[in-house]
């Protein structure tokens, strides 16, 4: 039995078939996204550090209150006042976003403190602190959905302010259908979108490295043990 190994990688294309518009686009995502850089197997060793791991508890946090939302938009508004389960699901869906904002609060402030956005890594950081607001915006949406008296003292109290800024007229805090939508599809999606591209730019552009170490001869210089050294994957 005999093995060739001229055969091209799965990701380009034959000589035959390099003009195709499928060839042309995997070139373009494989040069964007290189594999090697999306799957790593090792990371440099000043990954491991706390403040990656509470962007991770975030994601985590972020598929609880995904999965419980779920449960809570297939039944229907009214299933958590009538319902045991329903009660047990919308507190497990009302902790997690508290867990949610907890860690990425922490995760945004350190990497704040670090400067990520350091090495032309701003565009990842943008979309960190863009994530962060339009969960803002999901966290209030899903207090005005909760019909309940506190919902309804909530949308008083936030009209005012809304009108103030004169977005009154497009999102009306006091229609109960527009905000539910808000939260259960254009919220919810929007911070999906913003976390996957947030992730993605990480693995292009790498963690932001330490900051640099003046040396006792009045240079500066990285820390080579951690700029050499890795973790694995």
């Amino acid at each position: 039995m005999t093995t060739t190994h001229d055969a091209p990688p799965a990701y380009e294309p034959l000589p035959e078939d390099a003009d195709l518009w499928t060839a042309k686009i995997r070139r373009k995502l494989v040069r964007a996204l290189p594999p090697d850089r999306m799957v790593p197997d090792r990371q440099p060793a000043y990954l491991s550090s706390w403040i990656y791991i509470f962007g991770a508890l975030t994601m985590s946090a972020l598929a609880v209150v995904i999965i419980t939302g779920t449960l809570l938009a297939l039944e229907g508004p009214a299933w958590w006042h009538l319902s045991t389960v329903g009660l047990f699901v919308n507190s497990l869906h009302l902790w997690s976003v508290e867990l949610f904002f907890f860690f990425m609060v922490i995760h945004l402030w350190g990497k704040f403190f670090m400067a990520a956005w350091r090495g032309n890594r701003t565009l990842t950081w943008m979309t960190g602190v863009i994530t962060f607001m339009a969960s803002i915006g999901a966290g209030l949406t899903g207090y005005l959905s909760q019909t309940n008296f506190e919902s309804q003292w909530i949308a008083t109290q936030a009209k005012d302010g809304i009108n103030a800024i004169g977005a009154g007229a497009f999102f009306n805090v006091l229609n109960f259908g527009q905000m539910l939508m808000w939260h259960i599809m254009i919220l919810p999606l929007a911070v999906v979108a913003l976390t996957v591209l947030h992730i993605l730019l990480v693995r292009t552009k790498g963690i932001v490295p330490p900051f640099e170490i003046a040396s006792p001869e009045g240079g500066a210089h990285a820390d080579a043990t951690a700029e050499t050294a890795g973790v694995e994957g």
